[in-house]
């Protein structure tokens, strides 16, 4: 065979016409850019009522000084002297096949079909350098951890100053110091003095859409749970809200001073409590799975 010829040279023209590797013109210089994948950090409150975030990221941007040409300015580009701006080189070469044309991205312009006379001190003639970007986020309402928020075009520029890929962040909902969230509802526990539970009380309580007031109905007993309607979070797409529901947790004091001790025995006394016959049951499987569950994380 000729010099330079190779099996796979004869397999490539056969298949492409004769034009191995393309025939398809010179390259563009501008090429669409990547899309990007950034976390997005958000509050419990955020998530639930939805909201604007900003978020700052490093990427890809058009550069300034040459506005994607890749020149500097006050030059340009001239046509490849090698390819005549086709962007590809011809060979003609022996075979048994006889005479095989062969086509090659032009390595003196990289395929390009022209050349940049003095590429840009900015951007080395990419036309795109790094740089960072702050933009607003728009969140809504409803998102939880792992949904992901795609921005059109906001992703990174590509070569030449090329169109934007898109950017797609993915949210991460912040620990909330009182809420968990289980869903669409949110639990918290509420402490309470025996004598709360057992008489029955009101009291306030801070909740993400302000302060209400949680009736305590009396003789609330350990593991009950007060449901608060519509003061969950968002179902996504849609008006509607889950429950905030607050699980009692009741307290019995340890420690009593004699006049108190004194006072509940009166009352044990009283109801026939100060020697208690034990109860012993199983424990409830189902509750002590709810539970774990609403507490875990």
């Amino acid at each position: 065979g000729g010099a330079g010829f190779s099996f796979s040279d004869i397999m490539d023209a056969f298949f492409t016409g004769g034009a191995a590797g393309g025939g398809g013109g010179p390259r563009s210089r501008v090429q669409h850019g990547q899309d990007a994948l950034l976390p997005l950090d958000i509050q419990l409150a955020t998530a639930v009522f939805g909201g604007e975030q900003e978020l700052t990221f490093d990427t890809a941007v058009v550069c300034s000084t040459c506005h994607g040409d890749g020149s500097r300015p006050g030059t340009g580009k001239h046509t490849c002297d090698v390819c005549g701006g086709a962007g590809q080189t011809q060979q003609v070469q022996r075979s048994f096949l006889g005479q095989v044309l062969t086509s090659r991205p032009c390595t003196a312009c990289q395929g390009y079909g022209d050349i940049i006379d003095s590429p840009c001190f900015e951007c080395d003639g990419n036309g795109r350098k790094r740089d960072t970007r702050t933009i607003t986020i728009k969140v809504p309402a409803g998102v939880d951890n792992g949904t992901r928020i795609q921005l059109r075009g906001e992703g990174e520029v590509g070569p030449g100053g090329g169109p934007a890929g898109d950017l797609y962040v993915e949210v991460r909902v912040e620990k909330h110091p009182m809420f968990q969230r289980q869903g669409d509802d949110l639990h918290c526990s509420l402490e309470l003095p025996m004598s709360a539970a057992a008489l029955g009380a009101t009291v306030p309580f801070e909740t993400l859409d302000g302060s209400r007031d949680i009736d305590i109905k009396a003789g609330t007993q350990p593991g009950d749970v007060i449901t608060l309607k519509g003061l969950g979070v968002t179902r996504l797409r849609t008006d509607n809200r889950g429950d905030l529901l607050v699980h009692a947790n009741v307290r019995t004091p340890s420690k009593l001073t004699a006049e108190q001790a004194d006072l509940l025995r009166q009352f044990a006394e009283s109801r026939g409590e100060d020697s208690p016959a034990p109860k012993f049951q199983p424990v409830n499987q189902g509750l002590l799975g709810k539970l774990r569950q609403a507490w875990k994380g």
